[in-house]
């Protein structure tokens, strides 16, 4: 077994241990605010995961369970013993990584159905999703690249959970791809959504802090007629 799975598996039978004081301070920051402090901190993307908008829900911020699709044809792929939806552990985000040809559905009603019924908070996805009325009608967030009429059958197949997935923006081969791990923290927002490597939390809450208490000064400045240049000058210490 690998050193990469071992840790993957690991951090998901903590998922019950993750700090509440975590998910409160990230919580409170917007994608934005997050992305800022990862460039900061040197992680290539922002942490930024292209191309995915909100179709229902609320923003959201938890821990992420990984869930990997591969093409039907794939015969070589493993194979699931369980509905992956069956075993999303309470709290989390649900990521799935969906092959970048894929034009079907990989969630629809009844996935969000069973999701909240495993106390799950929302699903991100690299894909499509269907049946959007009633991700709307049952208060479940929901992102993701665009959505389809047809479902996840005869096109593609989950093969994996709890394994680090790598997403890559669609027809862009200068964005960096950003690499989520099982139990790093994801928010997303109408801006988008964002990976915050775990390792990375207690940093990245400090600086988008000190980074939110600067833009504020801003604002106000900016507000009063300062000036942009003027303001950012005083503040963010740019000339």
């Amino acid at each position: 077994m690998s050193l990469l799975l071992l840790r993957s598996r690991t951090i998901f039978n903590n998922y019950t241990k993750y700090s509440t004081r975590t998910m409160s301070a990230l919580s409170s920051f917007s994608s934005c605010e997050l992305s800022d402090a990862l460039l900061k901190l040197g992680v290539e993307s922002g942490g930024y995961i292209p191309d995915i908008s909100q179709f229902s829900g609320k923003s959201i911020c938890g821990p992420a369970y990984t869930v990997k699709f591969v093409s039907s044809t794939d015969t070589g792929a493993p194979k699931l013993s369980e509905h992956f939806v069956d075993t999303a552990p309470s709290g989390s985000v649900i990521v799935i990584d969906v092959p970048q040809h894929a034009k079907n559905a990989v969630w629809g009603g009844l996935m969000t159905a069973g999701a909240q019924a495993r106390n799950a908070i929302g699903v991100v996805i690299s894909g499509r999703c269907r049946d959007l009325a009633e991700h709307r009608e049952l208060g479940f967030s929901v992102f993701a690249r665009g959505h389809s009429t047809v479902g996840q059958s005869p096109f593609t197949r989950p093969s994996a959970i709890n394994v680090p997935l790598e997403l890559i923006p669609r027809g862009d081969t200068t964005f960096p791809s950003t690499t989520v791990n099982p139990g790093d923290w994801i928010v997303a927002d109408e801006d988008g959504v964002v990976c915050v490597p775990k390792e990375l939390e207690i940093m990245v809450t400090e600086l988008a802090a000190k980074s939110h208490a600067i833009d504020e000064k801003c604002m106000a400045d900016i507000k009063d007629g300062k000036g942009v240049k003027a303001s950012f000058a005083k503040h963010r210490g740019t000339k």
